[in-house]
C-alpha cells in the first residue's frame, strides 16, 4: 500500500476538503497519514479513515508560526518514509518542495484559494513578497496541481504556464430536511475573518427581532465580531458556535431558512472565491445569499437556489432577507431547486476528476 503524506496548516477540527480527498484517496488504496497543527483549543478528533498527527509548536500565528511550522513539517518528511506528498496551500509548499526534492517522491499541490492575494497580504508588503517568492519558487516541483474553481486556475496556468486543474469544494450526499421545519435561524458558516461580510450579518440583525443568527467558525475576528454583537445588545441572538464537527454542522444547516456567503471583492482572492459552504448550503436544501463574485453568481443563477447580493451595506442586506422571508413561496422554490442541484454539485461526481489526477489521466 503506497503512503502519502498530507500537510495542511490547521488542526483538521473542520477542514471539510481535507477529510473528503483523504476518504477518496483511502477508497484509492493509499495509507493517508496528515500532518497538520494542534493548539490549545483543538479538539479531540472523531475516528476517521486515516492517520492524523498533529505539531505542537512554539509559535501559533504570524510569520514565525509559518516558519516553525515548515521547519517541523520539513524534517518530519525528510525522516519518515513514504511514497508520495500532498500540500495543501501555499503555506505547506515550501517543506514539501524541498522533502519531494531531496526523496525524489511526486509532490501533489492543492490550493484552496488564491494564497498571496488574501486581504491580510493587501498592505503587507515583505509578506507577501516573501509568500511569492515562494510560490515562484516551489510551484512548478509538483507533478500535478489542482484547486478550487476555474478562476483560480485560469490566473496560475497564466501567470505560472501551469496544467491547473479543478476539483470543486462538494459536499458528500446527505439527508435533506424538509423547509417547513425549519427554524427562525439565518446562519454564516466559515472562517471569522476580513472582508468576509460578518459585520454586515450582525448588524442587520436589528430588523429580524425574531430570527437569531447563528455563526460557526473561528478565525482571528472572532473578538472583535463578539465585541460588535454584544455593543449592539445582541447577544442573545448572535449565537457564535466555534467550530463543529462535519455532522454537528450539517444538522444546524439543515434547521436554517438561509445561508449566506457575503464575501466581498476587496481582494482577488475574494473575487475569485467559490467557498464550500455555497455547496453545503445547497446540500442541505437552504436557500442560499451570496456576493455578487463571479464563480458564486454562476452556481446560484444556474441553479436557481437563492439572491444575489451586490450593494454590500447592511441595510441592502436586511431589505432582501425581509423581501425572500415575506415570500415563502419562493423560499420553498429554492429549496427544491436546491434537492434537484444536490443530485449534481455532491463530491460523489466530483470525486472522479480527483482520481483521475492521481491516476495520471
Amino acid at each position: 500500500m503506497k503512503r502519502i503524506f498530507v500537510s495542511v496548516t490547521n488542526d483538521m477540527t473542520n477542514d471539510q476538503r481535507v477529510n473528503r480527498v483523504c476518504n477518496t484517496l483511502c477508497d484509492m488504496g493509499f495509507d493517508v497519514v496528515v500532518l497538520c497543527r494542534r493548539l490549545k483549543s483543538s479538539a479531540e478528533l472523531e475516528p476517521r479513515r486515516y492517520k492524523v498527527k498533529r505539531f505542537r509548536l512554539l509559535f501559533n500565528k504570524g510569520m514565525l508560526f509559518y516558519a516553525c511550522f515548515n521547519m517541523r513539517l520539513f524534517f518530519y518528511l525528510l525522516f519518515h518514509g513514504c511514497d508520495a506528498l500532498l500540500a495543501n496551500d501555499l503555506d505547506t509548499l515550501l517543506a514539501n518542495a524541498m522533502a519531494s526534492k531531496l526523496k525524489r517522491r511526486k509532490l501533489y499541490y492543492d490550493t484552496h484559494e488564491l494564497f498571496t492575494e488574501v486581504p491580510e497580504l493587501q498592505n503587507a508588503g515583505f509578506k507577501k513578497k516573501v509568500w511569492l517568492w515562494i510560490e515562484r519558487k516551489c510551484i512548478h516541483r509538483p507533478v500535478a496541481t489542482y484547486t478550487v474553481c476555474h478562476s483560480i486556475a485560469d490566473y496560475y496556468n497564466g501567470k505560472y504556464d501551469l496544467n491547473m486543474k479543478v476539483v470543486r469544494n462538494l459536499p458528500i450526499v446527505k439527508d435533506m430536511q424538509p423547509y417547513d421545519t425549519r427554524e427562525n435561524i439565518l446562519l454564516y458558516q466559515g472562517a471569522l475573518n476580513m472582508g468576509r461580510g460578518i459585520e454586515l450579518l450582525i448588524e442587520m440583525m436589528k430588523l429580524f427581532p425574531d430570527y437569531k443568527l447563528y455563526i460557526a467558525g473561528k478565525g482571528y475576528m472572532d473578538a472583535e465580531l463578539k465585541k460588535l454583537a454584544s455593543n449592539l445588545n445582541f447577544s442573545d441572538r448572535v449565537v457564535f458556535t466555534g467550530n463543529l464537527r462535519f455532522d454537528e454542522l450539517h444538522k444546524l444547516t439543515s434547521r436554517a431558512k438561509i445561508g449566506f456567503s457575503v464575501e466581498q471583492g476587496t481582494s482577488l482572492n475574494y473575487k475569485y472565491a467559490l467557498p464550500n459552504k455555497v455547496f453545503d448550503y445547497i446540500q442541505a436544501g437552504t436557500p442560499v445569499v451570496c456576493s455578487n463574485l463571479p464563480e458564486m453568481r454562476a452556481v446560484v443563477d444556474e441553479y436557481a437556489v437563492g439572491e444575489i447580493f451586490a450593494e454590500h451595506d447592511a441595510e441592502s442586506l436586511a431589505n432582501l432577507v425581509s423581501e425572500m422571508l415575506e415570500n415563502p413561496g419562493k423560499l420553498i422554490e429554492y429549496h427544491n431547486n436546491c434537492i434537484v442541484a444536490a443530485k449534481v454539485l455532491n463530491w460523489e461526481n466530483e470525486q472522479k476528476i480527483l482520481r483521475g489526477i492521481y491516476e495520471g489521466e
